[in-house]
């Protein structure tokens, strides 16, 4: 997973990157998000929100990593959604995702 983690601090660093619930409903909203990044141990509520956002949306939705591994990716301390606002990172961190 360390790709997946380098290529998404990277999103963060070129202000691609909406990190925790508020920033990515923003962007959701907004039609902005390209892809939705859940962390696997992110509650059964939050899963349920950005599940049925995506679906409703049409916005792709992968579940990776952990909330702490997500969060230290991008020198922050816990995330569990990060919304994608770019479509060329989107695309690499889903190939990236589904390699490891």
């Amino acid at each position: 997973m360390s790709k997946f983690y380098s290529l998404l601090g990277l999103c963060k660093k070129a202000g691609k990157l909406a990190g925790g619930e508020v920033a990515a409903e923003n962007a959701i909203h907004k039609k902005t998000a390209k892809l939705l990044i859940l962390a696997k141990d992110a509650s059964v509520n939050t899963k349920k929100k950005f599940n049925n956002s995506a679906l409703y949306y049409k916005i792709p939705l992968i579940e990776v990593g952990e909330k702490e591994d997500l969060g230290s990716a991008v020198g922050e301390e816990m995330r569990a959604i990060f919304a994608v606002m770019d479509a060329g990172f989107a695309k690499r961190l889903m190939e990236l995702a589904q390699e490891e």
